[in-house]
């Protein structure tokens, strides 16, 4: 059975920040029913499109394992709907902008009198008080907000913008573990509660390593590094055939990594030339080993480095592209790259949930289109019947 099962959410989010939380949540077992605005839905859906395409990848990605139901908040038939839907349901999240749910009318107060146990979630890009509240945010706003940016790029050069949406997901999955949290509160207590996160705050967890290492408990900025997280030979390594991706990440810490990587190269000279002979000697001398290093890098393609290198008990890998990731070897083979069959695109590759529990399995199930479970989900919930749809459908209630 299904870890989550029997824990139901009302999911109005958007983009990525509040969808990866609640598909999170899914991919757990939970039931969770997406709530869009006619016409387009979540604005999410448009993402990456182009004017052949009728889904977006990016919409596919974050919204897999939810059923879709629209309704016209706007309209005070929609809006009743969705109170009466509320006690049905064990959670209720939202990430709109600033005001959006206020104008609405379906705060936290608001819902409470439908279904008092109701655990509440918000995320909000610099939360709901202090002078930024009313800001708007994106993924990449709340890195810079959070110093990610800062850190990123070469000691000598500008800032830069870091690849990974780490301040969307990551922010959606600790909104998620909250809701797990309060939800077993409520199993002990009977109580349910208002949850309120900030993207700025929750990027910050992943900057806790930079901030202790480099910024002395805040009294100074931390620096930029580049690729070299560590001392040498902590660095990237051209491989052949020097294609843009064709790199290996390189990072022996210890002594026993320096041993092995030497040995694997061949060069167990390198173990007691007095340039390499510690961590220090080699930052003296790091362009030099680098080099070294590269003449062994570049007569290999990266995965034959990684290979090598890897069966040698050196820490490493191929700079993976994200066209590699779906086709590398390691993860097929651990069932991570799935295959699910999508009503715009046919059958396409998704990517797993990384935690496996051994008690508990979910399977992979495409992303809804508009709508699509508008009216069978209306008619189980609240027993309206085809008459009364076409009705409020009529009425632009639903679509």
């Amino acid at each position: 059975m299904p870890a989550l099962d029997g824990l139901r959410i009302l999911d109005m989010t958007q983009y990525e920040a509040g969808t990866s939380c609640t598909q999170a949540l899914a991919w757990l077992g939970a039931d969770v029913v997406k709530i869009e605005s006619p016409g387009h839905g979540d604005p999410g859906r448009a993402v990456g499109l182009s004017g052949e395409q009728e889904y977006s990848a990016y919409f596919c990605n974050w919204n897999a394992n939810k059923r879709s139901v629209v309704l016209n908040l706007r309209e005070d038939a929609g809006r009743e709907i969705l109170l009466d839907l509320v006690p049905n349901f064990d959670v209720f999240v939202e990430n709109y902008g600033p005001g959006v749910i206020e104008r609405l009318n379906l705060e936290y107060e608001t819902l409470r009198e439908y279904h008092p146990s109701i655990i509440y979630a918000r995320l909000k890009g610099f939360g709901l008080t202090g002078p930024y509240s009313e800001y708007k945010c994106y993924d990449m706003v709340a890195q810079a907000a959070a110093g990610a940016i800062s850190i990123t790029g070469e000691g000598d050069g500008p800032p830069l913008v870091p690849g990974p949406t780490t301040g969307d997901s990551g922010t959606g999955v600790q909104l998620a573990m909250s809701i797990l949290a309060a939800y077993i509160q409520r199993l002990r207590t009977g109580k349910g509660q208002f949850i309120e996160i900030s993207m700025q705050e929750a990027m910050t967890y992943f900057m806790r390593t930079r901030i202790a290492i480099g910024s002395k408990w805040g009294t100074r900025p931390a620096r930029r590094t580049g690729n070299i997280h560590g001392l040498p030979p902590v660095n990237i390594y051209p491989c052949k055939p020097f294609g843009p991706n064709d790199w290996l990440y390189l990072m022996p810490i210890t002594s026993g990594h320096w041993d092995a990587l030497c040995t694997a190269l061949e060069r167990t000279d390198l173990i007691v030339d007095e340039r390499f002979a510690d961590p220090f000697t080699r930052r003296l001398h790091q362009e030099e080993l680098y080099d070294l290093i590269c003449e062994w890098t570049k007569a290999q393609t990266k995965q034959e480095a990684m290979k090598v290198l890897g069966e040698a008990g050196v820490p490493c890998s191929a700079v993976l592209d994200t066209q590699e990731l779906h086709e590398d070897p390691h993860l097929v083979s651990r069932n991570f790259v799935k295959t699910v069959d999508h009503a715009g695109y046919g059958e396409v590759p998704l990517l797993g949930f990384a935690p496996r529990m051994s008690e508990s399995e979910v399977e992979l199930t495409a992303a809804p289109l508009l709508g699509q479970h508008t009216q069978e989900f209306l008619s189980q919930e609240l027993e309206i019947d085809e008459r009364r749809f076409e009705q409020l459908k009529q009425a632009g209630v639903v679509q």
